[in-house]
């Protein structure tokens, strides 16, 4: 048995065991991939997957135990390669970063500015997606270090911190009548067209859940994942918008004289927390944890490294 062949079974697993979509994925052939996997089962003398024709249809019970090994072997691999690249390239690499667009775009252009200051021979490479697309490419290792808000914390495989706290507010058009109002009300939002981020995205869920407690059914006419776009149709008077605070902190057009008003909603939608997050027993190089104490100071080189040993678990903010 080899790395190529437990390499083929995780990413048909990871493909829903299509193998055309696992040989591009691999830059390979499919027979070469259905061959190996054939090799490997006559070796372990069980069927890793069940078929239909030369279709994979699911795994089979004894694949499941496979499976779970060659995750583990894999990422030991992985950890490897990272401890070598530490103690060969001395402080020097890539550093992927999963996280969303909110992060990306207001959270962590100081920390990854700082970043290249400190460590001026590290890379980074960024990948924005949907909170459990940012836990998937950890999962995957396609990143090292996950940022978002939602689901990361609902992994068992992930190790998850809170960063920071923050809350919604409502953007208005500075005309607008509910402008006048230092604090608004869900019965008052409930009767204006609404304009806020995708259910997935920015701590949708407790907005949503907010309304639903009272028993209300707000209009939503539009839904993006971009909060600069938000504000930009709240600006042309489509709708009341809820963002994050963060996309409104250095907005000129959400500052007094600008073209919106910014209420808080904290007291209507609660507090959320960004989480960031590692893949459990994965290898950490130094700048990882330098990396996480730029994004946020309550997150220790040895509070990161109890954590994944798993004695911080009830950590929280």
């Amino acid at each position: 048995m080899n790395l190529h062949q437990f390499r083929f079974v995780q990413e048909a697993t990871r493909r829903n065991l299509n193998l055309t979509e696992t040989a591009k994925a691999l830059h390979t052939s499919q027979p070469g991939i259905s061959k190996a996997i054939l090799e490997l089962e006559g070796e372990l003398g069980i069927d890793i997957f069940a078929r239909h024709g030369k279709r994979l249809k699911r795994i089979t019970e004894p694949g499941q135990q496979v499976l779970a090994a060659i995750e583990i072997i894999m990422r030991e691999v992985n950890n490897l390669k990272r401890i070598g690249e530490e103690f060969s390239q001395q402080d020097a690499g890539t550093l992927s970063i999963a996280t969303t667009h909110t992060q990306a775009r207001y959270v962590l252009p100081g920390p990854v500015a700082a970043m290249r200051k400190r460590h001026p021979k590290v890379a980074i490479s960024l990948h924005q997606g949907t909170p459990s697309q940012v836990a998937q490419m950890l999962i995957d290792e396609t990143a090292e270090v996950g940022l978002a808000t939602e689901s990361l914390s609902e992994f068992d495989s992930l190790v998850t911190l809170p960063c920071y706290e923050w809350q919604h507010v409502i953007v208005l058009p500075i005309g607008h009548p509910l402008a006048a109002q230092e604090r608004l009300t869900l019965e008052q939002l409930v009767q204006e067209p609404l304009i806020s981020y995708h259910p997935s995205f920015t701590g949708r869920t407790r907005i949503d859940q907010a309304f639903a407690a009272r028993g209300l059914h707000p209009t939503v006419v539009l839904e993006a994942i971009d909060s600069d776009v938000i504000k930009t149709y709240v600006k042309l008077g489509l709708g009341l918008g809820i963002v994050a605070e963060m996309a409104v902190r250095d907005d000129p057009s959400c500052a007094p004289g600008g073209e919106l008003v910014v209420r808080p909603a904290g007291q209507l939608f609660g507090t959320n927390v960004a989480r960031l997050a590692f893949k459990r027993g994965a290898y950490l190089r130094n700048f990882v944890y330098g990396f996480a104490e730029l994004v946020s100071s309550r997150l220790t080189r040895a509070l990161i490294i109890k954590a994944m040993a798993g004695d911080a678990e009830s950590y929280e903010l």
